[in-house]
């Protein structure tokens, strides 16, 4: 599955998430390899194991799992020959007993997971080396009835040892060299015990000096009388270390004949801490499994983001029933791309065996692939456009577009020209959808919601905006599209409607009352005729941009010879505007557009109303160009000077967009 769509949709954010139920290293890493298979049957054995895993926590949440870090590490060095440790023949033993433990646990909970208690079965006791390596290893040390060798030497060890401490402790007594004797206490120098003895007494202490104290006045010797003893005693201590090494070598040798058993073990294990990660995470989540189907079909209840939690506005969804290219409209931060993610996630999380947080009754299907475009994707390094990091995931769905494809598109058309973007979107739905793909995109534009109305296979889908309370509701109402608000919100806000009026003459190019709309708001009462009469509004825009656009290809390459006053229509900018200054030898001309002025080229610009038809002979158009205050400047200056007195001017000192 794409890798991009995988990081885009946070999937990874969900996988580490349910790495933190897992005891082991080995079954995190299976969670980070964990992607969304295409199988329907392998997805299904996937889903079932996580069910059963969760009915058996529900049951008995004490699973004796084990988290068997390094075993696998163990288990090949005793396959090279290499003596184990103490400590990690006790891991295996460890292993050997979890397994057991699982083994029974399994048994006890077959009627309630009937795949899953099965593997246990592949699991090995391995009785013999199980109590040998119990028998000789206690307390990460050979025991002493590892063999009658050990135990033989280990007594002889303890008595000479008794005899080598009553002999000191004859000497710390004895009146003859207690005042030689710079403590009366005993300690050790390589294993051999020495008593402290004045530095001018040295000659007068039989026995051999073995260290001496920092200062020098300290002599460490080990007395005479217990030489001997201390020699028998580090012979013995040789014959003890054999007698281990020997009883580990023998282990191990055992650990290496049971190699490929504790191979299954640990896997087996590994296995089970895996599955048990998501049924845990599924649990605590409150998911519940799904179903799937072949036949593109999505049916989302009560759905919510697994990243949101209880911060999840639920969403009922629905797509590949009767159409499956779904367009969602509606306000910024309204949940459009929150619930485009919702989809794609869940999607991608049941494809990967997983539970989901969704009501019953909900149904996903299986796609090949998902294919997504959220977030702008700009890239400094690269030194991408939004519109162009856009264009290529744009390529990537549509080059890898098919029946099993599942493709998801945030804002279509989004960060160039709305004109063309419209044009680009429209044409980029009909083409994945031409190649069988099922689709949810969002959208602004007014045209695409229309297309989405009366093509075939596409529906439209909004996010509920509340006019009481001026804010998104975060709920997906399918079957019916999206609005900006702007004109209702602002009536709402307490604009006055003759303001209202007005931007919408400007915008649509005709007039309407909205002091009925008014009294709708104010009652929250939005009524199916505003609906209706906002889609002949846009019908009529749509066809007005048409023929705008038409003007300007005929007349693009026919030069104009534009003068100040002349009222022209800027195609990059969608709006009217009155030239104030000539054409300069770059070709470009200083069009005043609602109070600011811009520098255009000619290129862009198309004849809309000539200066003749708008003012009278003679007229003076600074009366157009000019402030109020600059006029009444220019006329003091022609009079007489006046100390101090500027007028300030800033042509074209706004540039528009000349893409």
């Amino acid at each position: 599955m794409n890798e991009y769509s995988i990081k885009i949709m946070e999937y990874p954010k969900i996988i580490e998430e349910i790495k933190s139920y897992a005891l082991g290293e080995t079954a995190r890493e299976r969670l980070d390899k964990l992607r969304p298979s295409s199988d329907i049957e392998v997805i299904q054995i996937w889903m079932n194991e996580t069910s059963e895993a969760v009915a058996m926590l529900n049951a008995n949440s004490s699973v004796p799992l084990a988290a068997m870090e390094g075993m696998e590490a163990v288990v090949i060095k005793a396959g090279k020959g290499i003596t184990l440790t103490p400590d990690e023949l006790t891991s295996c033993q460890n292993l050997l007993e979890a397994g057991r433990r699982i083994k029974r646990y399994m048994e006890s909970m077959q009627y309630l997971a009937p795949t899953i208690h099965a593997y246990a079965r592949s699991m090995y006791e391995c009785t013999d080396l199980y109590e040998e390596i119990r028998r000789c290893i206690i307390n990460g040390r050979v025991d002493d009835r590892a063999s009658s060798e050990l135990s033989r030497i280990r007594r002889r060890m303890a008595i000479v040892d008794e005899r080598i401490k009553q002999k000191l402790n004859d000497i710390l007594r004895s009146s003859t060299y207690s005042g030689m004797l710079q403590d009366a206490l005993v300690s050790s120098r390589g294993g051999r015990y020495v008593v402290p003895v004045k530095r001018q007494y040295a000659k007068n202490f039989p026995g051999q000096v073995l260290d001496m104290s920092a200062t020098g006045a300290t002599l460490f010797i080990e007395p005479a009388a217990v030489n001997t003893l201390q020699s028998e005693l580090d012979l013995l201590k040789m014959e003890e270390n054999n007698e281990v090494y020997r009883i580990l070598a023998h282990l191990s040798d055992m650990v290496n004949d049971h190699r490929q058993e504790l191979h299954i073990n640990i896997e087996t294990m590994a296995n089970y801490d895996f599955i048990f990660a998501k049924a845990k995470y599924s649990r605590n989540h409150d998911m519940q499994e799904v179903g799937l189907n072949r036949s593109r079909r999505i049916v989302i209840n009560q759905g919510r983001h697994p990243l949101l939690g209880g911060q999840a506005v639920p969403l009922d969804f629905r797509l590949g029933e009767d159409y499956r290219a779904l367009i969602i409209t509606g306000p910024n931060t309204g949940g459009k791309t929150v619930t485009l993610k919702t989809v794609g996630l869940l999607t991608m999380m049941v494809q990967s065996g997983l539970h989901v947080p969704v009501g019953a009754g909900s149904e996903f299907a299986v796609f090949s692939d998902i294919l997504a475009d959220i977030g702008d994707g700009q890239s400094i390094e690269q030194s991408l456009s939004t519109f162009s990091s856009h264009v290529q995931n744009i390529l990537t769905i549509v080059a890898c577009s098919d029946p099993d494809t599942l493709a998801i598109m945030d804002e279509l058309g989004a960060g160039t020209d709305p004109a063309e973007g419209r044009g680009f979107a429209i044409a980029v739905l009909e083409e994945v959808f031409k190649r069988g793909a099922s689709i949810i995109a969002t959208t602004h534009f007014g045209e695409i919601k229309e297309y989405a109305l009366r093509t075939p296979g596409f529906e439209n889908g909004s996010m509920a905006f509340d006019i009481e309370t001026m804010s998104p509701c975060y709920q997906l109402r399918i079957g019916d599209w999206g609005d900006s608000n702007a004109f209702l919100i602002a009536l709402r806000l307490g604009m006055d409607h003759h303001i209202v009026e007005r931007a919408h003459e400007i915008t649509y190019g005709e007039k309407k009352t909205y002091q009925y709309d008014l009294e709708l708001v104010r009652h929250n009462i939005i009524p199916e005729a505003h609906v209706e009469n906002h889609l002949a509004e846009l019908r009529k825009k749509e066809d007005r941009d048409r023929r705008r656009e038409r003007q300007a290809r005929e007349q693009r390459y026919v030069k104009k010879d534009y003068k100040l006053g002349d009222a022209v229509y800027i195609s990059t900018m969608q709006r009217h505007g009155i030239v104030c200054e000539e054409e300069n030898n770059r070709g470009e001309l200083t069009v005043l557009v609602m109070g600011k002025k811009y520098v255009v080229n000619h290129k862009r610009l198309s004849p809309y109303v000539d200066r003749k038809d708008l003012y009278p002979e003679d007229y003076d158009l600074d009366i157009v160009f000019e402030s109020k205050e600059n006029r009444k400047k220019r006329k003091i200056m022609g009079k007489h000077h006046v100390e101090g007195l500027t007028i300030e001017q800033h042509p074209g000192d706004e540039k528009p967009d000349k893409r």
